[in-house]
C-alpha cells in the first residue's frame, strides 16, 4: 500500500492506494470520531458491484450505513438529483458528526462532496473513487460541485475529504472507454508538471492499456503525488492550482455544448487540451514537436483530439460563463513545453477562434 499526503493545515488527510485496501477503511472508520449513521452515495452502475461490499465494510467498522444510488452520467450532478440526496440523508437519521461517502466515479465524488460540505453547514466526507479518472483526479484536492444548465461545476465549494481510499483492483474491470478517460487527466499532468512522467506514458502505452498493475500503480500514484503537492501550495486556486486547468476551458465548453453525453470528461479535456496545445503554438510558447507528442499521446491512448456536435460560437459562449472567467477576461493555462506551463490572460479573439476551428470537427 503507498500513501500520499495531501499536507494542508487543518485539513490534511492521507490517500492510500493499493489492493486489498479493506482493511485500512475498517480501521479507519472504527477509529474515526464519526457518528454510527454513515450514508454511501453511488451511481446505478458502480452501486450494483460494490456498494454491499462497501455497506459491509462499513458494519464491520460497528456503523449503520445507508445506499443511496443516483442515476450514471453527468445529469445527477445536479440541484435536482441533490435534492433526493439531502432527503435521503434526514430520512437516514444523519446528524452533523455523520459521514458521507463516495463510492464512483467523478460524478458521484463532486455531487456526495457538494451535499457533505452544505448538509448541516458541513459534516465528513470519505471518498472511495472506482474509477481511473477519480483516482487520480477529482477525488483529491477538495474542489465539489454540481452543475447548472449555463454551465459546469458553477454551484460548489472547496471542502476536503477526511480520507481517499483507491483500491486499484477496481481498474481492472473498467470498460476500455472509462480507461481513456482517466488516461486524459494523467497526461494532462505530465503536460504541467512533469516530463519525465509524460516520457514514462510514452514509452509504456501498451503495458497501461493492458492494465498491468505496476505502470497503473505507478499512474495513479504519480499523479495524486503531483496534485497533492499543486494543492498544498494553492489549496483554493488562487494562483498556482490554476494549472490544473490545462485543456478545462475549451474542454468545459466542448462538455456543454454537447450536453454532457456525447463526451465524457477526460475526452473533453483531451481535446481541450490540443486547443490549449494550438494556442500555445500560436503564440510561439512552444513548436511542432511538442504539439505532436501531445497529440499521438491521447491518439494511442484512444482519445479524440477533435470534438463534433460544437459550434464556435456556442463554445466562445459556454467558455464565457464558466466559472474560471473574471470580469470577462478568460486565464488560459498553455504550454511552455513538455512539462512547464503558464497563464496567458490578453489572448486575442481571432487567435482563439482559430484554434477552436482546429478542434471541431465538420
Amino acid at each position: 500500500m503507498r500513501e500520499v499526503r495531501v499536507d494542508l493545515p487543518g485539513n490534511g488527510y492521507d490517500i492510500l492506494i493499493g489492493t486489498g485496501i479493506e482493511e485500512a477503511a475498517v480501521s479507519f472508520f472504527t477509529d474515526a470520531d464519526f457518528s454510527s449513521r454513515v450514508l454511501v452515495i453511488s451511481d446505478t452502475n458502480v452501486g450494483k458491484v460494490y456498494g454491499e461490499k462497501a455497506a459491509e465494510l462499513l458494519r464491520r467498522a460497528g456503523k449503520q450505513p445507508s445506499l443511496h444510488l443516483v442515476p450514471a452520467g453527468e445529469n445527477s450532478k445536479s440541484m435536482e438529483e441533490a435534492e433526493h440526496v439531502y432527503t435521503k440523508a434526514i430520512s437516514a437519521g444523519l446528524d452533523r458528526k455523520s459521514a458521507i461517502v463516495a463510492l464512483g466515479g467523478g460524478v458521484v465524488g463532486d455531487l456526495a462532496g457538494f451535499i457533505a460540505a452544505t448538509y448541516m453547514r458541513g459534516v465528513p466526507f470519505v471518498q472511495m473513487p472506482t474509477s481511473l479518472l477519480a483516482q487520480v483526479d477529482s477525488s483529491v484536492g477538495g474542489k465539489v460541485a454540481v452543475n447548472h444548465r449555463l454551465g459546469k461545476n458553477l454551484i460548489g465549494a472547496f471542502y476536503q475529504p477526511k480520507r481517499v481510499f483507491i483500491d486499484l483492483s477496481c481498474l481492472a474491470t473498467l470498460p476500455k472507454r472509462e480507461l481513456s478517460t482517466g488516461l486524459g487527466e494523467i497526461v494532462k499532468y505530465g503536460v504541467i508538471s512533469d516530463e519525465a512522467f509524460f516520457s514514462y506514458l510514452e514509452t509504456h502505452c501498451d503495458s497501461i492499456l493492458a492494465v498491468q498493475p505496476e505502470p497503473m500503480e505507478h499512474l495513479v500514484v504519480r499523479s495524486c503525488e503531483i496534485k497533492a503537492e499543486v494543492v498544498t501550495q494553492d489549496e483554493k486556486e488562487a494562483g498556482l492550482r490554476a494549472i490544473l486547468n490545462f485543456g478545462h476551458t475549451m474542454g468545459h465548453a466542448i462538455e456543454k455544448e454537447t450536453h454532457y453525453v456525447r463526451y465524457n470528461h477526460g475526452e473533453a479535456v483531451a481535446v481541450g487540451m490540443m486547443g490549449a496545445a494550438y494556442l500555445s503554438r500560436e503564440l510561439g510558447l512552444v513548436g511542432d514537436a511538442e504539439v505532436t507528442r501531445l497529440r499521438e499521446l491521447l491518439l494511442r491512448f484512444s482519445l479524440p483530439i477533435q470534438a463534433e456536435g460544437c459550434t464556435e460560437d456556442g463554445m466562445m459562449a459556454a467558455i464565457f460563463h464558466d466559472k474560471k472567467t473574471i470580469d470577462g477576461n478568460v486565464k488560459w493555462i498553455l504550454m511552455e513545453g513538455i512539462g512547464r506551463v503558464r497563464a496567458v490572460t490578453d489572448m486575442p479573439e481571432n487567435v482563439v477562434r482559430k484554434c477552436m476551428r482546429m478542434i471541431i470537427s465538420d
